[in-house]
């Protein structure tokens, strides 16, 4: 257990910390980024802290789906935005193109490598990832139309707000699976093995990433 955590606390701040890094790119950030960002520009806290504080409200969603939390889902609210506004503070402002994109691809592929460490601790899912698998349950949604709906709704209520939608959410979607499917064979190995589907069973879907 004490090795799992520590995957948590070293998982979990990697993660925030590549969101920050795609923040700064200023080139267009995952769905819930950008609700982050839309919120914080009407509301003057930071982009960090709002994550924490959207990671909490969606938390709160989980009570009428009857999801229960684990420890990672708790710590998955309290680090991954400290982290990013951390990060935040000390990045310099990122103006040359080349350096932008530099920190595009260079915080999606930390957000994978967190996601490696810390999905192979078992612990929990993430807040915005139990919600879908929630409505999956309750609902009887399939998964893709769960994330399909939530995330279309969040991205459009965050473009209203203000958040930075470009190539760079582009660029995300569709990297970050197969990213996050490499972190997990080399980081989380025994996960792995574990969802492997049994002779004559269907093998389930991909690794799905949402802080």
């Amino acid at each position: 257990m004490g090795f799992r955590v520590a995957r948590l606390l070293i998982g979990l701040p990697l993660y925030g910390a590549g969101c920050a890094l795609a923040v700064a790119a200023g080139l267009g950030v995952d769905p819930w980024t950008v609700l982050a960002e839309g919120a914080s520009l009407r509301t003057g806290v930071a982009t960090g802290w709002v994550t924490n504080i959207i990671g909490a409200l969606v938390l709160l969603a989980w009570i009428p789906l009857r999801q229960r939390p684990g420890a990672g889902t708790v710590l998955n609210v309290l680090l991954v935005g400290t982290s990013m506004q951390l990060v935040l503070d000390l990045l310099p402002s990122v103006e040359h193109p080349s350096l932008r994109i530099l920190a595009l691809v260079g915080g999606i592929l930390l957000v994978a490598v967190g996601s490696g460490v810390y999905i192979g601790a078992e612990l929990g899912p993430g807040p915005r990832d139990g919600l879908m698998t929630g409505l999956h349950r309750r609902l009887g949604w399939p998964m893709w139309r769960a994330r399909a709906t939530v995330e279309t709704a969040v991205l459009a209520l965050g473009w209203l707000l203000g958040g930075t939608v470009g190539v760079g959410t582009v660029v995300f979607a569709v990297g970050i699976g197969p990213c996050v499917d490499i972190t997990l064979r080399l980081l989380a190995p025994r996960r792995r093995r574990s969802t492997k589907p049994a002779a004559g069973r269907m093998p389930s879907s991909g690794p799905r990433v949402s802080p």
